[in-house]
């Protein structure tokens, strides 16, 4: 079965960590990852060629990689931090990921810009995901040649709406209805209901990672519920 099959009407789980967190540690996250594929993961989404390298040894199924810097930077929502350069798409090609993840916005970029960086992943025979914040950057990412669109930058950037709280179901809709391959929910989803409507809107696959895997996020919510009561 091809991967794109493989992940049809599937929950993907993102299983990250930064530097500064504890689960950050190389034992934690194959932990981590071992935890959430028991559970049902389809595939996993992971950064770093470390995470990749371990999720390719430890599964037979789809892995998912990027790149992002140690320190997101305080200007994040201006800037391309994930998988900017055809470097980092070499490194995660060479740990083995099967499609490499990277930001489909408009926003400005240095060496290398979206047409040669994808070109580069599809000359290697990797399928490509464009993370993307509107309807016109998954348009775009999709005549580059991206094999898949994810909303997963809407909500992160200056060109679209911030939003805190709830998936872009609208983005999902318009990438949907517009486009000719997989569009990904990716986002702000907490709830079951949330996957269920994913897939009632078209929906290919739906990524999950804060719910499940952050559970400094996963405390803070009861926490600040809490608080307000």
């Amino acid at each position: 079965m091809d991967i794109i099959s493989q992940i049809k009407q599937k929950v993907i789980v993102s299983v990250q960590a930064m530097p500064s967190e504890p689960l950050y540690k190389e034992e934690c996250m194959a932990a981590m990852m071992q935890s959430v594929v028991k559970g049902g993961a389809a595939a996993l989404r992971v950064a770093g060629v470390r995470d990749v390298v371990n999720a390719k040894k430890l599964f037979k199924i789809p892995v998912i990689g990027i790149t992002k810097p140690e320190v997101i930077p305080p200007n994040w929502r201006e800037i391309v931090y994930i998988t900017p350069t055809i470097k980092d798409a070499k490194d995660l090609i060479q740990a083995g990921a099967d499609i490499v993840a990277l930001d489909g916005t408009s926003r400005p970029r240095g060496e290398n810009n979206l047409r040669q960086i994808i070109k580069f992943i599809k000359i290697n025979k990797r399928l490509v995901m464009a993370d993307v914040s509107t309807l016109s950057e998954g348009i775009a990412a999709r005549l580059l040649g991206a094999d898949i669109i994810s909303t997963t930058l809407s909500g992160y950037t200056l060109e679209s709406p911030e939003n805190t709280t709830s998936p872009d179901f609208e983005l999902l809709k318009g990438l949907v209805d517009t486009l000719d391959c997989p569009v990904v929910l990716e986002g702000r989803i907490w709830e079951p209901q949330q996957v269920d409507r994913a897939f009632e809107i078209g929906a290919h696959s739906v990524v999950i990672g804060s719910a499940i895997t952050r559970p400094q996020l996963i405390t803070k919510r009861f926490v600040n519920r809490e608080k307000k009561a």
